[in-house]
């Protein structure tokens, strides 16, 4: 194409490194498309060049895997011949400069790596986080527009978004996190795979004409954020949600004629990425032919149409005897059906421009041979620092002066990261497809499955403070808790997709912190038993050189054998006797108190002890099957006086609360975030026989109260009606945001 590739390879996101190793790959200087193809397929979003050697540490089999990581999608058996197909993916970069099409479109994205292996999508989740609200128009703006990109898509689909989490921290003010999950259902004899095999075979594109929106979006997630990234929005991708229910219907009714070998979401890298990944896994290669690609813009030169990441697109592996009846189905659905490609035993990639070979590249170059890299790491300067920095007693007692009990609980339960999200969730159409049993703000979701006495419990979870405390000691609580919040509501923890966001990986301390969430991670998914099945590496989320906080996120799907099993967090009768199950203990680092207060995060993260924790979520769960537990809630963020006011919230009904002090500040012990607790309400029959089989599995219990009334109180501490309580958690996001 004329241009000087020894010039353009650090445009495009390579090393020198890399660039000389791509020339000694291919005996030859590459032109620009060759170039172009290697920086998106070598970029960190594609080929995980920095995390791919730590991630076969995880954990990856179990009970119900039917397919661990590799796929568009993990697999999860839930028995009578169905599965469930679950992932979740970040799409951060693209939605802090465009936060309504970056949002919408990893929304979009997802859920074609739900279909793309054979399932009906059946609801969806997000985990959200962004600056403080109060810190500017900028916040509210990507938070607005975020949520209002991931309901106008998701509800356009027809797909609920059920739940998620949404969090504030200054750490991601330059650098929002949107990390979108989707999950769907599907016959097991109907899955299909996305691998190209058999020459001769064709490569054919299925949904919308290719314009120049997204081009290298893949190389753009691989970077950090920066004052030229406003400039960079050509790289956010456009969606049409109405185009893509037509892709959907019309790929699941391929699927059901059995017309298609294997399908391929076109995400990050469009046609280069979802082919090349084709050939990778199947061993061959293919060829490309860019002039049969159905274009928006006729004036597209090869390495654009290569590269685009225009939405609402397929690749499908279709044997020529099909295709005709292929395009008959898709005309009648008024979407493009075009064969752009044809499978070849070479192993190679080549792009041709109808006759003209454009570029030709041997496939494992692409994949296999990609760089992998083992960078330093090494433990980071601020830990020594913040360790010692928390709030003293004196500055506890100071507060207590200053503003009463009651106070203090009134601005902690509207604080922006414990009160209802109620704001967020009321633009997602949540139940749709009317099979959501549980809705979202509750410790997690639970949709029913037609036709059987069964439901599905997911939930998404991730702390990134406790992660910048402790990486490995975090990681493993957002496992622990996600787990924790699924037995719960009644269901055994069956798998795990997960997000795993951080800083520049080159950076030795960033990399620690990855290294150690990943070993924490690991740690934990083996001693309870769940699987990680996909997922997402997330590096380069900084801004101006300011890495966010380390954030793994922990996207779990719980199985509940028995619609009368489901459980919820609301207290339910007047009379219920109300218990913890753990121990609470004096842990403020971290905390969202400390944080409320004195703007801190700091001290030591909470102690897990992952085999307690084990023994406490089976005892949940045989307390659920014996029929014992009126309602159980995790006790987690805010600390037990805010999990309480929860259940109660959720119940509206009231309750009067004894609990010992762990601390002589009575601030400690009710807003501590200490592990390992889950707060239940039973029939008071039933006391002695729970604390029996609590003895059983060795957990400490003990009585709080009882539920009844029209207020709220704890101990002599803080005494408020409920209806004033209800009224601050529900609106308080509502009038920050009216403001």
């Amino acid at each position: 194409m004329g241009i000087d590739t020894d010039k353009k390879y650090k445009n495009l996101g390579l090393s020198e490194d890399e660039y000389n190793k791509i020339v000694d790959f291919l005996g030859r200087k590459p032109n620009y498309l060759e170039l172009s193809i290697y920086s998106v397929m070598w970029s960190e979003h594609c080929s995980y060049k920095s995390s791919r050697a730590w991630l076969k540490k995880l954990k990856t089999e179990g009970k119900y895997v039917l397919q661990g990581p590799g796929e568009n999608a993990g697999v999860l058996d839930i028995g009578d011949g169905q599965a469930i197909v679950m992932k979740i993916e970040s799409h951060n970069h693209p939605s802090a400069v465009e936060p309504y099409q970056g949002a919408a479109t990893g929304i979009g994205g997802i859920i074609r790596d739900i279909f793309a292996m054979g399932a009906r999508p059946i609801c969806s989740l997000n985990s959200l986080r962004f600056g403080k609200l109060n810190s500017g128009e900028r916040v509210k703006y990507l938070f607005e527009n975020v949520v209002k990109g991931i309901g106008d898509y998701g509800n356009c689909m027809g797909i609920p978004t059920v739940g998620g989490e949404v969090y504030f921290d200054s750490t991601y003010e330059g650098n929002p996190l949107v990390n979108a999950m989707s999950v769907g259902l599907v016959q097991q004899d109907k899955l299909i795979k996305s691998k190209a095999f058999g020459a001769g075979n064709y490569i054919v594109l299925i949904g919308s004409a290719t314009g120049r929106d997204g081009i290298h979006g893949a190389t753009f997630a691989s970077d950090e954020l920066d004052d030229e990234s406003e400039s960079r929005r050509p790289s956010v991708q456009v969606g049409d949600p109405f185009t893509e229910k037509v892709v959907l219907e019309v790929c699941l009714q391929l699927l059901e004629k059995e017309l298609i070998l294997g399908l391929q979401d076109m995400g990050a890298a469009g046609i280069t990425s979802s082919t090349v990944e084709m050939a990778s896994k199947g061993g061959v290669g293919i060829d490309i032919d860019v002039s049969k690609v159905p274009l928006r813009e006729p004036s597209m030169v090869p390495y654009e149409i290569m590269i685009s990441e225009s939405q609402e697109r397929m690749a499908a592996l279709v044997h020529p005897s099909k295709f005709s009846r292929i395009k008959e189905i898709c005309d009648r659905w008024n979407i493009n059906c075009a064969r752009i490609g044809t499978v070849t035993e070479n192993g190679l990639y080549r792009i041709f421009n109808g006759s003209k070979l454009e570029g030709q590249i041997p496939v494992e170059t692409l994949t296999e041979k990609a760089p992998c890299y083992h960078h330093s790491h090494r433990e980071p300067g601020y830990l020594k620092q913040v360790s010692g920095n928390q709030p003293d007693n004196q500055q506890y007692e100071d507060l207590l002066k200053q503003q009463g009990v009651n106070e203090i609980f009134i601005n902690m339960i509207k604080a922006p990261n414990i009160c209802s999200k109620k704001w967020v969730w009321e633009q997602y159409d949540n139940m749709v497809q009317a099979n959501t049993v549980v809705l979202p703000g509750k410790d997690g979701a639970v949709v029913r499955i037609k036709g059987k006495d069964k439901a599905l419990a997911f939930t998404t979870d991730g702390n990134g403070r406790y992660c910048y405390l402790d990486s490995y000691t975090g990681s493993m609580i957002a496992v622990a808790e996600a787990a924790r919040n699924l037995v719960c509501c009644g269901a055994v923890p069956m798998g795990i997709s997960d997000c795993l966001n951080f800083g520049t990986p080159e950076k030795p301390g960033i990399f620690w912190q990855f290294k150690s969430c990943i070993e924490g991670m690991s740690e934990a998914c083996r001693v309870l038993d769940i699987p990680i099945i996909s997922g997402n590496v997330s590096f380069y989320n900084e801004n101006y050189s300011k890495a966010i906080h380390p954030t793994p996120v922990v996207a779990m799907a719980g199985l509940i054998t028995g619609l009368d099993k489901i459980v919820t967090m609301d207290f339910k009768q007047q009379g219920d006797i109300i218990m913890l199950l753990g121990e609470n203990r004096n842990q403020m680092g971290g905390s969202e108190f400390e944080e409320v207060f004195w703007g801190k995060v700091a001290g030591k993260c909470p102690t897990l002890d992952i085999q307690f924790e084990s023994r406490l979520q089976q005892l949940c769960l045989n307390l659920v099957s014996g029929g014992l537990l009126q309602s159980a809630h995790d006790c987690s963020v805010g600390g037990l006086a805010v999990a309480l006011a929860k259940c109660s919230i959720g119940g509206n009904i009231g309750a009067r609360i004894n609990i010992d002090e762990v601390d002589k500040n009575i601030l400690k012990t009710l807003f501590n975030e200490s592990q390992s607790r889950i707060v239940i309400s039973i029939k008071d029959s039933l006391l002695d026989q729970v604390k029996k089989v609590c003895a059983e599995y060795g957990i400490p219990c003990r009585v709080l109260g009882t539920v009844g009334g029209k207020s709220f109180k704890i101990n002599e501490d803080i005494n408020l009606r409920l209806n004033d309580i209800k009224a601050l958690f529900e609106e308080s996001i509502a009038l920050i945001m009216s403001k």
